[in-house]
């Protein structure tokens, strides 16, 4: 999945010698946190919400209100933004763009295409919907996570399974990240089974893996099976 296929667009921004109140009365206006500031029609640094938000703080613990808001509407971005932001090429997948964002502890990136264009932007909110879409969540079924052998077929039997009980599969994802030696994590979730099956479903997965948790986000249920989820 790559960030051009999520991040948000047409992108709003604000130019370098607009006024803090401009960027401001953008954020509101659009409900965004984050504005990349162009200069002559090429990214020159970006500004957020926090920076605004600092500036104003600063100053007004010295100054009158009226004093206040003429700087507001005076005070030119480029004074205030982060020059030479971070940045993200288009067809960077959203794992690696996820992986940019936490290393360098910020929301989000202007996104470029290979002449150094402005094209787009991605935030943690455009990553949250990557979840949702890769997980299913929005068919609100039921996911089983399992403590799986790492080796062929361990996956597929007992998605087998949950198919044999008129299982429809919407997601499968898994994990090594902390899982002990020879195991692999395994989150299943599905949807379309009658819930008057669902304990034997559950009987039958157990007797063929680890079967950690079952959340059922229909009737909101929840079972912890193991200390390890």
């Amino acid at each position: 999945m790559l960030v051009k296929d999520w991040m948000s667009k047409p992108v709003v921004t604000v130019d370098a010698n607009d006024s803090m109140q401009t960027a401001m009365k953008l954020m509101k206006e659009h409900g965004i946190r984050m504005l990349p500031v162009l200069k002559n029609g090429k990214l020159n640094g970006i500004v957020t919400d926090r920076d605004l938000k600092r500036t104003s703080a600063s100053d007004a613990t010295t100054l009158a209100v009226h004093e206040l808001l003429y700087i507001i509407s005076t005070l030119k971005v480029e004074k205030i933004m982060t020059p030479k932001p971070i940045t993200v090429p288009f067809d960077f997948t959203v794992e690696e763009t996820a992986e940019v964002l936490l290393h360098h502890k910020i929301s989000g990136a202007p996104v470029m295409d290979r002449k150094g264009n402005l094209i787009g932007i991605i935030t943690e909110s455009d990553l949250f919907r990557v979840i949702i879409s890769l997980t299913g969540i929005g068919k609100k079924g039921i996911q089983f996570g399992f403590l799986l052998q790492d080796r062929p077929g361990s996956i597929k039997e007992v998605a087998d399974i949950i198919r044999e009980f008129g299982g429809r599969l919407a997601s499968i994802l898994t994990s090594y990240e902390k899982a002990p030696e020879g195991y692999r994590w395994g989150y299943i979730r599905m949807y379309g089974i009658d819930r008057s099956s669902v304990q034997a479903l559950t009987a039958r997965l157990q007797e063929n893996a680890k079967l950690l948790y079952m959340v059922d986000h229909r009737e909101n249920k929840r079972e912890i099976y193991s200390e390890d989820a």
